[in-house]
């Protein structure tokens, strides 16, 4: 149904994660953006986790070989289809030999740095480990494990003229805002080795603004800050078990958070852990910008979670109210 015709970097096809395979070494991998994942597959449709294409490197070019709908959400890239500009959080329609154009994401006080290109049905690749996402480490899932080039073709799972959503949605960064001094704020709970730090070092974690570095990407964000955190005592630790959303800190102080494609072991002690309803937050930071931490509970961790959970439940029942045709108005 689509055809590449110009990608940037580390264009790969994700869906909701592969879960259950932390035992055999394999990390999650998955959107970065879960909502943004969500809200398109809801456009049209779909299973919230089903498979998409996530761009993080501009500008993409692809063209649509049949008549089909998509949708458009995450990063607000300045979308065209032939040249007619597209709303963003919206599901269109195309028809064969039209081309789809994304550019990067104009400046602005809270900039998204990925967009997704959701299908009817998903995108259709072969499942590896019960999931569809591309997981470049091991060179698996997606298609043929790795980034999409120029040339790569990719089929919708569900064709025959399927219409879509004929309204738009709010970005939850609109809908559920979250900033601290300007800058993103993500939701932290201290983690095993939080009082190992010294009280001033604990302190800045929460004080401070921590910049994302250009060494960051889908398997981690490395962050510097102007007070490296510092440990009571020297921590030697064993490798053990890691999930996406944990903070660790590495002899120089400055904490790195793991993200989807996070390997799943490490020796690092942990400072915090990103809560799970936050972690699209972080995914959409892009390099450069600042982020704040926000001390939580176990019980306001939880709390938030049902409130992404009613967003998308919003999501689908104005969908459903409004009900399908062939275009986005």
């Amino acid at each position: 149904m689509i055809e590449v015709l110009a990608a940037g970097g580390l264009t790969t096809v994700q869906d909701g994660g592969r879960y259950g395979c932390l035992r055999w070494g394999v990390g999650t991998a998955g959107a970065m953006d879960g909502m943004a994942l969500a809200a398109g597959n809801i456009l049209l449709g779909n299973d919230e986790g089903c498979a998409a294409i996530e761009v993080q490197v501009f500008p993409l070019r692809v063209r649509f070989t049949e008549d089909g709908g998509f949708a458009l959400t995450g990063a607000d890239c300045l979308a065209k289809l032939d040249g007619v500009p597209l709303l963003p959080w919206c599901a269109h329609h195309a028809r064969a030999g039209q081309e789809l154009q994304l550019s990067a994401p104009p400046p602005g006080a809270w900039r998204a740095s990925r967009a997704y290109i959701c299908l009817p049905g998903g995108v259709d690749v072969p499942a590896v480990l019960n999931s569809r996402s591309t997981q470049l480490r091991g060179a698996f899932g997606g298609l043929d494990g790795r980034a999409l080039l120029k040339g790569d073709v990719l089929r919708a799972g569900a064709t025959g003229g399927r219409k879509v959503a004929r309204i738009g949605l709010l970005p939850p960064s609109v809908a559920l805002p979250q900033q601290r001094d300007g800058c993103v704020a993500v939701r932290v709970l201290p983690a095993a080795e939080y009082e190992g730090y010294t009280e001033c070092s604990r302190a800045a974690l929460w004080r401070n603004a921590w910049k994302i570095t250009p060494q960051s990407d889908r398997y981690g964000y490395r962050l510097a800050g102007e007070e490296p955190l510092e440990a009571i005592a020297p921590m030697e630790m064993r490798s053990h078990g890691i999930v996406p959303g944990v903070i660790q800190v590495p002899p120089d102080g400055q904490p790195i958070v793991q993200m989807r494609d996070a390997q799943p072991t490490g020796g690092y002690p942990k400072i915090g852990t990103v809560i799970e309803a936050d972690l699209w937050r972080l995914g959409q930071a892009p390099i450069g910008t600042r982020i704040r931490f926000v001390e939580t509970t176990w019980d306001e961790a939880l709390d938030a979670l049902d409130e992404i959970e009613k967003w998308l439940a919003d999501a689908a029942r104005q969908v459903a109210l409004h009900g399908h045709t062939r275009g986005c108005a």
